[in-house]
């Protein structure tokens, strides 16, 4: 299968699995070929990564050094994805899941694309101003709709029960914060 359709049934199917459709899962095919050509799913939030950066710079303002802190940003976004997926296969071994694992982090890299596109649209409302009920009550359903596609995804891929899916998603959080607060105390050490 090429790049092109790879991409194309992954975020169908991620839309799919968005809307609670568990037959989004079936269209991602459950090789290593497509799991490593789903992580082009990172060059494809790029745009939407660098909108949150700077949404983020319109409400708290630029930092000193943008472009180095948005270097640190980014070195924080691409490894805390790449962890992850690196973490998530000896987890899919320990519980007797590594055959499912390629769909599974082929199917968690497109829905890192709802997933983003989902938080640049709950941005909106306090970038044009809107009162902070509803930007704040955006930003919730938001990340807890992201939260909830990642649940779903792992629980329908990797065939766990909730709370073991519960701990997939765990795991992803807990890394993403480990290295943010690694990069962000690199920066700051280094003048950022």
């Amino acid at each position: 299968m090429s790049l092109g359709t790879d991409a194309g049934l992954g975020v169908q199917a991620a839309a799919l699995i968005a809307r609670g459709r568990p037959e989004g899962a079936r269209l991602v095919a459950g090789d290593l070929g497509t799991a490593s050509r789903s992580f082009w799913a990172i060059a494809l939030c790029v745009p939407a990564f660098a909108c949150l950066r700077l949404m983020d710079w319109t409400e708290g303002g630029v930092p000193a050094h943008p472009a180095h802190a948005f270097a640190a940003d980014f070195a924080a976004y691409a490894i805390g994805w790449l962890a992850f997926a690196a973490a998530s296969h000896p987890i899919a071994g320990l519980i007797g899941r590594s055959a499912r694992w390629p769909r599974f982090v082929a199917l968690w890299n497109w829905c890192n694309v709802i997933q983003y596109t989902l938080l640049v649209a709950a941005g909106l409302p306090g970038l044009f101003g809107a009162p902070e009920i509803v930007s704040e009550t955006a930003e919730l359903v938001a990340i807890g709709w992201s939260l909830w596609l990642e649940w779903y995804a792992a629980r329908l891929t990797l065939e766990l029960r909730p709370m073991a899916a519960l701990g997939m998603v765990m795991v992803d959080i807990s890394i993403g914060l480990f290295v943010a607060a690694v990069v962000g105390d690199l920066s700051s050490m280094f003048g950022g």
